[in-house]
């Protein structure tokens, strides 16, 4: 009996360190998150944290994305009601991250303090665009403006100088060449709608759309969607965000440029973790990864641009980084300059169902194909 109790002992302590260990493990060995960031950016972050978790813990992490428009993604997360099926929601509007964490259906980060400090809390004038939820609930990955991308031998074609400003799309010689996508399809197609509104108000604004409606000959199903036409020769024009196709496209030797025109809205690509999340701490592992120096290069070699002021975009001459220094402009840092902003977030999230609202009864229902 004596040598059964000592035995049984001996079991429950060996359980118990197992189940020690296995409570002290550093993160889960899985990571799932939605997004509308196209593949090309989230593969490589997932892959080079996949990397990064094996090198420093020792934990082979399995990685998986759904890639999906930012309304969808956003749609999606409130369904699951806080059961969700992936652990994080990346990029899009900070607009639709504060309403989600108004119904409790994100996690608070509690990033690494050196990390979340050493981001700014906002960017430009004279509306500043929070960088950063206040309240710890989502956090900006990489800077990334809203802009146009236009096809330069077809623009040439039509008579049509480059592109510089919004009006530059109502040229009357672009009437059937413009590609855009619904903002009730797109976070970025809705940012960029609310620049033109913040910039010219409600009637003028609406007149402007409009005018542009008049000249768009496609509305693609997904922002993404918009530089592959433009890049085909397809359509001369349109909206584009650099990520989403469009240095993809560059890259693949399309012949393709990119304008950000003054008040083009820039995003802070936010990320969260998602209330209920199966794997928490990979995803806050994963988070705070990005926003270091080897995080911040995956973007910084993929057209974006870095979230803290002390990362600049630098390669050598004809690496990926420096092509996209000149495709984007010539921008290295966003924090380099001033960066003039008109887009009203707190109007934004007002704002939002209506504006999908009117532009379905007012624009889409009645536009028709030059």
């Amino acid at each position: 009996m004596k040598r059964l109790g000592v035995l049984a002992l001996a079991v429950l302590s060996v359980a118990g360190a197992a189940g020690g260990a296995s409570a002290q493990a550093p993160i889960e060995s899985e990571l799932a998150l939605i997004t509308p960031v196209s593949k090309f950016i989230h593969d490589a972050a997932l892959k080079a944290f996949a990397d990064y978790a094996k090198e420093r813990w020792g934990v082979a992490v399995k990685v998986s994305a759904i890639p999906a428009g930012t309304p969808v993604a956003y749609g999606r997360v409130v369904e699951w009601k806080g059961r969700p099926e992936v652990d994080i929601f990346w990029g899009g509007e900070s607009a639709l991250f504060e309403k989600l964490a108004e119904q409790r259906l994100l996690a608070k980060l509690e990033l690494a303090a050196e990390l979340w400090d050493s981001i700014p809390a906002s960017l430009g004038k004279p509306r500043p665009i929070p960088l950063k939820d206040k309240d710890g609930f989502w956090v900006g990955t990489a800077l990334e403006p809203y802009g146009l991308v236009y096809h330069p031998k077809k623009l040439q074609r039509l008579g049509v100088p480059e592109l510089r400003e919004w009006d530059d799309l109502l040229h009357p010689k672009l009437r059937g060449e413009v590609a855009q996508c619904a903002p009730t399809r797109s976070s970025s197609s809705n940012a960029t709608y609310e620049v033109i509104l913040s910039m010219l108000g409600e009637e003028k604004g609406w007149d402007w759309l409009k005018k542009l409606a008049q000249n768009t000959g496609h509305f693609t199903a997904r922002s993404r969607d918009v530089p592959t036409v433009v890049a085909k020769g397809e359509y001369a024009a349109g909206f584009a965000v650099p990520s989403y196709m469009a240095f993809e496209e560059k890259l693949a030797g399309f012949d393709l440029k990119f304008v950000a025109p003054r008040n083009a809205f820039v995003t802070p690509e936010p990320m969260a973790i998602l209330a209920g999340a199966r794997n928490p701490r990979a995803a806050r592992a994963f988070i705070e990864f990005l926003l270091t120096e080897r995080g911040q290069k995956v973007f910084m070699e993929r057209g974006l641009f870095p979230i803290t002021p002390k990362y600049k975009v630098q390669g050598a001459p004809g690496s990926t980084a420096e092509m996209a220094v000149e495709f984007t402009g010539g921008v290295r840092s966003y924090f380099a300059g001033d960066v003039s902003n008109v887009y009203d977030e707190a109007a934004a999230q007002k704002r939002s169902d209506g504006l999908k609202t009117k532009f379905r009864s007012e624009i889409e229902a009645v536009w028709k194909k030059p």
